[in-house]
């Protein structure tokens, strides 16, 4: 006999319409973001490498990234984001449950950087983990967040996005050095309303595309060798044209596909906030979906790439800037190295 058979018809239709239907929602309570001081302007990357600021706008649309130093690290840069938003929460450090941090540029290999920033801001109740899907972090720390709010496992969630990719970077290779820059952006989220806050999502991966965007060396497949820094196998590297391909076919579907499961369109969607990667790609995926340029989040043009921060980094300047009223509706979408791909549709409930 199945669990389905064992329960009577009534309390099956009533397990499933919880599922469907949560009576708890999960949303943002919350924003705050950080950034290093040392800014890094089109101009001074064309001293270092042969490319030239006109080169960059027309290309990226990027004018300008913000770059850590040598003493500042990715840790730094998410605790400063989260006491950000903490201080604009109505939360303690100590009443968070969970420390969710997307990264994949952490100070160490392990352990994860999300318990470094659980123990500096005081969350000493939280357990912590870090979220490793490169890009698309934020959007599926988020849905892990929204998980367990929605499951009674945790009733506050710190979730922040950060890196610090120029720290990865081959500075003499202009097909990337020109597209990252470094930075941090922290989400608190709580139980809400079941018809606000996160109203769905959608995560994916395909493995296949591992080798469009990744860092070869420095796991066990590929420890490090003197051979190795000298090819620079322990620093980014990337088939632009593919990843372009890929971003640009996977925006528009997993958007739609995400609106669906929230029972509405695009016609519904008041800001669409996608990671900043390059402009081309923002535009034709906002072009595929039919969606008007300005409706589509931009602020790239002064931070460049910043991988798994970059939507938190947008969400925490909308919100500030007034363009997420109470009841709009937002839709996020991160695409990146892992393949891997994440969207949210979420109704704003609050967080300045």
């Amino acid at each position: 006999m199945t669990t389905a058979d064992a329960l009577p018809a009534s309390s099956l239709d009533l397990a499933q319409e919880a599922i469907s239907s949560p009576r708890i929602g999960a949303g943002f309570a919350s924003l705050g973001a950080a950034v290093p001081k040392r800014i890094l302007t089109n101009a001074e990357l064309a001293e270092m490498v042969e490319t030239s600021d006109e080169w960059i706008r027309s290309r990226t649309g990027i004018e300008q990234r913000h770059v850590a130093g040598p003493d500042e690290f990715t840790s730094d840069l998410a605790v400063a984001a989260s006491l950000d938003a903490l201080r604009r929460s109505p939360f303690t450090a100590e009443q968070i449950d969970l420390v969710l941090c997307a990264t994949t540029s952490g100070d160490y290999l392990w352990p994860a950087t999300a318990s470094l920033v659980q123990h500096r801001i005081g969350a000493r109740r939280a357990a912590a983990f870090d979220v490793a899907a490169a890009c698309s972090g934020f959007c599926c720390a988020v849905a892990t967040a929204a998980a367990w709010i929605r499951s009674n496992d945790a009733d506050t969630v710190l979730v922040v996005g950060a890196d610090t990719l120029t720290k990865q970077l081959n500075w003499r290779d202009r097909a990337t050095c020109v597209l990252f820059g470094d930075g941090a952006g922290a989400a608190v989220m709580t139980a809400c309303s079941p018809d606000e806050g996160v109203l769905a999502s959608v995560l994916g991966s395909d493995g296949a595309g591992v080798e469009q965007v990744w860092i070869p060396a420095g796991g066990t497949r590929e420890p490090i060798t003197p051979e190795g820094l000298v090819a620079g196998r322990n620093r980014i590297h990337m088939r632009g044209a593919d990843v372009y391909r890929f971003a640009v076919e996977v925006v528009p579907r997993v958007t739609q596909q995400a609106l669906e499961r929230a029972n509405l369109t695009l016609e519904d969607v008041d800001l669409l906030v996608l990671h900043q990667a390059n402009i081309r790609i923002m535009h034709a995926a906002a072009d595929r979906l039919g969606i008007r340029r300005e409706r589509v989040y931009t602020n790239l043009q002064r931070y460049g790439n910043t991988s798994a921060a970059s939507i938190p980094i947008a969400l925490n300047e909308a919100a500030r800037d007034g363009m997420l009223p109470r009841g709009s509706i937002v839709v996020t979408v991160g695409f990146g190295s892992g393949l891997s791909w994440g969207a949210n549709v979420i109704r704003w409930g609050g967080g300045v």
